[in-house]
């Protein structure tokens, strides 16, 4: 029997996060024996499912700071309330820098977004969303702030959620 070929073993866990590198960058400090290198990595995590986190892992070599990244990303997960695969409504967010508008799509338009907002948009498991960056370029504050845009979100369809209910009683 080939025990490769089913995943019996109780020791290893299916992992259920999808897990992508948004950005590495090489840091590089300066010390009395010389250049001191290091590595940073940006990671995005989500089960597609509406949960996502984002992680900046900091080390010596680009494996481990990736790994880092990923453990900080599964920490700090956040939940997204998703309406038949889109957000509930349009949110525009400022967070330093960057300037994030996130906006309902109807179904089959797709995840229409750049690159910092793809990943984390795609990794909560929104398939049809419209969204603009109008700040910066700059990859990891754009990821943060989508991150703060989906946290905002949840916020407030959370607090109307329950302020519907009780108008209902």
């Amino acid at each position: 029997m080939n025990r490769n070929r089913y995943n019996t073993d109780p020791g290893q866990q299916r992992d259920e996060f999808a897990e992508q590198v948004v950005k590495i960058n090489r840091v590089s400090k300066k010390t009395k024996g010389g250049n001191k290198i290091g590595f940073s990595a940006l990671t995005v995590v989500g089960d597609k499912k509406g949960r996502v986190g984002v992680g900046l892992g900091k080390a010596p070599d680009v494996s481990s700071s990736i790994r880092k990244g990923i453990l900080l990303a599964k920490k700090h997960l956040i939940k997204v309330p998703l309406i038949n695969g889109t957000i509930p409504f349009r949110i525009d967010v400022k967070l330093g820098a960057a300037k994030i508008m996130l906006k309902p799509a109807p179904p089959g338009s797709g995840v229409i977004a750049g690159g910092a907002v793809r990943s984390v948009v795609s990794a909560a498991g929104i398939q049809n969303i419209s969204s603009k960056v109008l700040g910066t370029k700059n990859q990891a504050s754009n990821v943060y702030a989508t991150l703060f845009a989906l946290k905002k979100l949840s916020e407030r369809y959370n607090s109307q959620g329950a302020s519907q209910t009780t108008k209902k009683e």
